[in-house]
């Protein structure tokens, strides 16, 4: 179980960098099929529907068999093959229904949740009780109407697809390193979660070293050896991440964000605002 620090953290990271998932196919195959899938510019997922799936890619250590209820994710989209599974004999391969779906994250082009994603995971329909399966049966009877308001329906209907699936791989598969290892270590949950919560805030390394409870050199050492940066990389990376949120609103202004983000003058938030995200503020403003 997490302690509520790291649920901070968390939910501020997912709040901040608005992963955003879409269907982009419902399809069911028969008999002997192939879907070669290559390298691509976003995330990519699939959840099988009915039947079952084999999948193949030259970083999964073996090919997978995927059946009803399972879900895989490919966080940084790498290129991976879908198949029928070979059945035994003059057994014909059973027909296999799925929903595909791919996933940007809109926080700038540092996700540190994303980041620290192994290139596929996958999420079997027992581990979550069948929870993926009855959304699964939701999305493909909602992609099969056309109703108005029929995509946006999906959409969020996938995003919360992929926060289960992120949940779910952070408490049965945690990784070494990278943000989501941090936020199973109580230490560092506690010293990011002060972080998050006040990003504007004048930290220093001493006082992020008195909430993790350690020493600042063992505070400095154990950050960079999990995160793989230094605390007040970190917190830089973090208040751009909070300040492309911030630019979505034009009822902020740059010297308001700027000032709520800890820096002293606008010249300065600018100057670390595109160091950090290779662009200016104002291209955000743009988009919005």
């Amino acid at each position: 179980m997490l302690e509520q620090s790291a649920e901070r953290v968390f939910a501020s990271i997912m709040g901040a960098h608005q992963i955003s998932a879409r269907i982009t196919d419902n399809v069911t195959y028969c008999g002997e099929w192939i879907e070669r899938e290559p390298q691509m510019d976003r995330g990519i997922f699939h959840l099988i529907s009915s039947g079952s799936c084999r999948v193949e890619a030259s970083y999964l250590p073996a090919p997978l068999t995927l059946g009803a209820g399972d879900l895989i994710v490919f966080p940084r989209g790498g290129p991976h093959t879908l198949c029928q599974v070979m059945r035994t004999g003059a057994e014909q391969p059973a027909d296999t229904a799925m929903l595909c779906g791919e996933f940007t994250s809109q926080g700038g082009k540092r996700n540190a949740v994303l980041d620290s994603l192994p290139e596929f995971f996958v999420v079997h329909e027992p581990d979550e009780a069948g929870h993926f399966r009855a959304l699964g049966q939701m999305m493909a009877a909602q992609s099969s109407q056309s109703l108005f308001g029929n995509q946006l329906v999906l959409n969020k209907l996938a995003d919360s697809l992929l926060v289960l699936a992120i949940r779910s791989h952070v408490v049965k598969d945690l990784p070494r390193q990278g943000l989501l290892a941090a936020l199973n270590d109580p230490r560092l949950s506690r010293a990011l979660a002060a972080m998050h919560d006040d990003a504007g805030r004048n930290w220093s390394i001493a006082e992020l070293a008195e909430i993790a409870l350690l020493s600042r050199t063992a505070f400095c050492e154990h950050f960079s050896e999990v995160l793989g940066v230094a605390p007040m990389q970190y917190l830089t990376e973090w208040r751009m991440a909070e300040a492309v949120r911030l630019l979505r609103d034009p009822n902020q202004s740059v010297a308001r964000i700027a000032e709520r983000l800890g820096y002293q003058t606008e010249a300065a938030f600018r100057r670390a605002f595109k160091r950090v995200q290779g662009f200016a503020p104002g291209k955000v403003r743009q988009e919005a």
